[in-house]
C-alpha cells in the first residue's frame, strides 16, 4: 500500500516571512533551541491540564519529559515530547502560518468556556517553531495526537515556501522533532553546546529535560515556590547555579508581588566585592524570565546601574515582548518593573541595619560605593539611599558607624543642623583645626572620608528637617547653638585689625581675606576654602593633578594663640623674620587643611626658620 504524500503551499508571501523569520527576528542563533523547547513544554503543560479537565488520553501512564538526542555523525538534533500531539488539521493550522500560534489559540478557546485556571504556557508555537530553520535546511516532525482514536503524521519542509504531510505508522502519543542540520550548524549537534545552551536558556523549564537519556535542568525554579518550602541549602546551591559561584550569599531576598506587577524575585548580594579589588567593572548580575524562560540574561534593564553587583532572577508573567522574545516592548512597563524592585531591595537593607547591624555592617563595608553612586545619581531612589549611608563621627568610636537618622534621634537642644567634615582618615580630621568649636560646644560630627560622600551631602542639602553644614564651611554659623563670648586672652580688637591688614598685604593674592576665627581655640590658624568646602578643593585637586595653585583663601586667626600674639610683636617691631613667620603660618594651616600637594615650595623658608631658631 502505498503512502499518500500531500503538498501544501505555506500562506501567501510565506517566503519573505521565511526570510525575515530565519535570517532577521533573532539576534542569536542558538535562540531556536529556547524556542522548540518553550513549545516541547507547552505541549506538556496542555496535556497535564487536559488530564485534569478532559477525557481520558492517550499513554496516559507516559511520563512527561522532554528528551533531545544530538547524532554528530549523521548531523541531527532530536526534540520529542510527550505532550498533547497534532491532528492533521492542527499541523496545518499551528504550522501554516508563522503569523499563527497554537498556544495562544488553545488560551482563546478555554478564555471562551471561562476554564483556563492553572495553566501555564510559555511558547507562541507557530511563531517559534520557524527559528529551527535558522539551523536547519529540512526539518521533519513525527507526532501523534492525544486523542484515543487520533492517527499519527508526518510533516516535512525545508522552510522554502511548502511542506508535505503524509501518514505515519501508529507511534506514541506526542511530537517528535527532527533537524536536519546546515553545514555551518553541526555544532548544534554535539552534545556539550546543546548543554550549554539549556543551561542558559532552558534550566528552569517546569518539565525534566533528558539530553541523551540524562537529565540536564537538575535546579528547581525556587523564585516560584513558596520561602516556607525551601532550605537555607536549597537557596545556596541556587546562588551558585545562576551567579556562577563558589560560595555562599552574604544577604538575599525572595519576594513576591501582585501589584501593581506581577513578578516573583530571588535577589542575592554576593560575600566579596571584586569591583574594589580592581577586576574592572562588575556587570549586572539579574537574569530576566518570563514564566521560568530566559528572556535576557544579565538584564541591563531590570535594576539600577548602581545594583550591579545583584545576582539572582527576576520573572514576570507581564512582560509586554516582541515577536521574537528576545526584546521588551514596552519601556514604561521595563522602568516600572525596575522602580518596584529597587523598592522594595531598599526596604529590604533598610530592615537589615535594624534587624541585624553586623550583618548590614559586613554588607556596608563592601558595596557601600555602590549605595552612594546611587545616592549621588538616582534622584528617584535618593531619599530611601541616604538613610542607609553610615558613618564613623566624633561620638563613636574607631569602626562604630552610624546613620543620619541614628545622628538627628540624639541631636542636642535646639541644633538646627547636622554637621560633618571630610577628611582622608579619622586621624586627620581630629588632628586638624576644624573640630575644635565643635569640641568646645560638645556638638556631634560626622566623619567623612570619601569626596562623594560631600557631593552627595551637598546634593540633599537637608535630611529631616536638618541642615546638612561642612565644618570647614567658609560661612559656618554656630548662631543654633550658644555663643561663647570672646576670648579674654584675645589680642584687642585694634590689634587684630592691624594684623589682618598686615597679612592681607603680605600674603596678598594667596588670600581674599583675614579675620579673626570664631572657630578657634587651640590652633593659631585656619584656611577656608574659596570652593566652599576644602574638600571640594581636594576633589578639584585630584580631578585636575596639575592643579598645584590652590587659589585663593580666607585665612582665619586665633586672636589668643600665644604664636599669633608673638607675630602681632615683631610685626609692631619691624621684625623682618614676621613676614616669613606670616607665610609659614598660613602655609602650614593648608597643609593641614590637606591643600597643598607640592610642599617644596616652602622648604627655602623652613631651613631659615631653622637657622634662626638655631642660632
Amino acid at each position: 500500500m502505498s503512502t499518500v504524500v500531500e503538498t501544501k503551499e505555506f500562506q501567501t508571501e510565506i517566503r519573505q516571512l521565511l526570510d525575515i523569520v530565519i535570517h532577521s527576528l533573532y539576534t542569536e542563533r542558538e535562540i531556536f533551541l529556547r524556542e522548540l523547547i518553550s513549545n516541547a513544554a507547552d505541549a506538556i503543560e496542555k496535556l497535564r491540564y487536559t488530564q485534569l479537565t478532559g477525557p481520558e488520553v492517550k499513554d496516559k501512564d507516559l511520563a512527561l519529559e522532554i528528551q533531545i538526542d544530538t547524532d554528530d555523525n549523521a548531523h541531527t538534533l532530536t526534540i520529542t515530547d510527550t505532550g498533547i500531539g497534532m491532528t492533521k488539521d492542527e499541523l496545518v493550522g499551528n504550522l501554516g502560518t508563522i503569523a499563527h500560534s497554537g498556544s495562544k489559540e488553545f488560551i482563546k478557546h478555554l478564555s471562551a468556556k471561562g476554564d483556563q485556571k492553572d495553566l501555564n504556557l510559555i511558547g507562541q508555537f507557530g511563531v517559534g517553531f520557524y527559528s529551527a530553520f535558522m539551523v536547519a535546511d529540512k526539518v521533519t516532525i513525527y507526532t501523534r495526537s492525544y486523542h484515543q482514536e487520533g492517527g499519527s503524521y508526518v510533516w516535512e519542509s525545508d522552510g522554502v515556501g511548502s511542506y508535505t504531510i503524509t501518514e505515519g505508522e501508529d507511534a506514541v502519543r506526542g511530537t517528535r522533532l527532527v533537524l536536519h542540520l546546515k553545514e555551518d550548524a553541526y555544532d548544534f549537534a554535539k552534545e556539550e553546546t546543546v548543554q550549554r545552551v539549556i543551561k542558559q536558556y532552558s534550566s528552569f523549564v517546569p518539565y525534566p529535560i533528558l539530553l541523551n537519556s540524562k537529565k540536564v535542568n537538575t535546579v528547581d525554579a525556587l523564585w516560584t515556590k513558596n520561602k516556607s518550602e525551601i532550605s537555607d541549602d536549597e537557596y545556596n546551591e541556587f546562588y551558585k547555579f545562576i551567579a556562577n559561584a563558589h560560595d555562599e550569599p552574604l544577604l538575599r531576598l525572595h519576594f513576591s508581588s501582585d501589584a501593581p506587577l506581577n513578578i516573583n524575585s530571588l535577589l542575592f548580594v554576593p560575600k566579596e566585592n571584586f569591583e574594589q579589588f580592581g577586576f574592572g567593572r562588575t556587570e549586572p548580575g539579574v537574569n530576566l524570565y518570563c514564566k521560568k524562560v530566559l528572556i535576557q540574561e544579565k538584564s541591563p534593564a531590570v535594576l539600577p546601574e548602581w545594583l550591579r553587583f545583584i545576582r539572582g532572577v527576576m520573572d514576570s508573567e507581564e512582560l509586554p515582548l516582541n515577536i521574537s522574545r528576545e526584546t521588551m516592548q514596552d519601556s514604561a512597563l521595563i522602568s516600572k518593573l525596575n522602580k518596584v524592585v529597587t523598592t522594595r531591595f531598599l526596604k529590604f537593607l533598610e530592615s537589615q541595619a535594624t534587624s541585624e547591624p553586623e550583618k548590614y555592617k559586613e554588607f556596608w563595608e563592601k558595596f557601600n560605593l555602590y549605595l552612594k553612586e546611587g545616592a549621588a545619581n538616582d534622584y528617584t531612589h535618593q531619599k530611601e539611599l541616604v538613610k542607609l549611608l553610615q558613618f564613623e563621627s566624633s561620638k563613636t568610636q574607631p569602626g562604630e558607624l552610624i546613620s543620619l537618622g541614628d545622628y538627628v534621634g540624639r541631636i542636642k537642644e535646639g541644633q538646627e543642623a547636622i554637621y560633618y567634615v571630610n577628611g582622608p582618615s579619622r586621624e586627620v580630621i581630629e588632628s586638624g583645626p576644624y573640630l575644635e568649636i565643635f569640641r568646645d560646644k560638645e556638638l556631634e560630627v560626622i566623619y567623612t572620608y570619601a569626596p562623594i560622600d560631600d557631593y552627595i551631602f551637598g546634593a540633599i542639602r537637608e535630611f529631616e528637617g536638618k541642615r546638612l553644614i561642612s565644618a570647614d564651611e567658609a560661612d559656618l554659623n554656630l548662631n543654633d547653638v550658644e555663643q561663647n563670648a570672646r576670648n579674654e586672652q584675645a589680642m584687642s580688637e585694634e590689634d587684630v585689625l592691624a594684623l589682618t591688614g598686615w597679612l592681607k598685604e603680605v600674603l596678598g593674592s594667596k588670600v581674599t581675606d583675614v579675620r579673626e576665627s570664631k572657630r578657634l581655640v587651640d590652633s593659631p590658624a585656619v584656611v577656608l576654602s574659596p570652593y566652599g568646602t576644602n574638600s571640594m578643593q581636594r576633589m578639584m585637586q585630584l580631578v585636575n593633578k596639575d592643579l598645584n595653585n590652590v587659589g585663593p583663601s580666607v585665612l582665619e586667626i586665633n586672636a589668643a594663640h600665644p604664636m599669633i600674639k608673638r607675630l602681632e610683636t615683631a610685626r609692631k617691631t619691624g621684625d623682618d623674620f614676621a613676614k616669613i613667620a606670616a607665610e609659614q603660618i598660613f602655609e602650614n594651616a593648608q597643609i593641614a587643611a590637606g591643600l597643598i600637594l607640592d610642599p617644596r615650595g616652602m622648604v627655602n623658608r623652613l631651613n631659615e626658620i631653622l637657622a634662626r631658631a638655631l642660632r
